[in-house]
């Protein structure tokens, strides 16, 4: 009988060391992930800036190279850096864009749903002599959902570990 109180005391006290390390990792993860979205971000602009100022491109087009240039950027590191995976490469970067789209389409809605829905969208206001309106707003909270929505569908889908099921 005093065996078995040890035991389930060794396993209880293991499973909590276990959900503490997944937080640190998650946190990490997190970290990570903003790092490569600041980095990518960098990336994206230079690339635009480069394509349309330096060599002469058309704006859209090299609108699009930037943000293409960020895409395989982002796929890149938060496979090797920030997830660490070493699944298939073309498995997760299939899955990778699923995770886009259906964050970018979630983004969309929320900006969508608050402009619409919600008085925000009328409203303009100033802080110092800088304008902010309310699509703005709006447009920051999509971002917001969006960064957390893309980390814990790339957490637990794109690069899906036997820790992450």
């Amino acid at each position: 009988m005093r065996h078995q109180g040890m035991v389930s005391a060794l396993v209880e006290k293991q499973r909590i060391m276990n959900s503490r390390q997944s937080r640190r990792t998650a946190t990490l993860q997190f970290l990570r992930y903003a790092l490569t979205g600041v980095m990518n971000t960098l990336l994206t602009l230079l690339v635009i800036y480069f394509t349309k100022g330096i060599l002469g491109i058309n704006p859209w087009i090299a609108n699009a190279a930037g943000y293409g240039a960020g895409f395989v950027n982002s796929f890149v590191w938060n496979k090797f850096w920030v997830f660490r995976s070493n699944n298939g490469v073309m498995r997760e970067a299939i899955r990778f864009c699923l995770c886009f789209a259906a964050c970018y389409l979630l983004q969309l809605l929320t900006v969508w749903l608050i402009n619409e829905c919600t008085p925000l969208g009328d409203m303009e206001f100033r802080i110092w002599r800088i304008a902010f309106t309310g699509y703005g707003l709006a447009t920051l909270i999509g971002m917001i959902v969006y960064t957390l929505a893309n980390f814990i569908l790339n957490r637990r889908f794109t690069f899906k570990t036997k820790l992450h099921r």
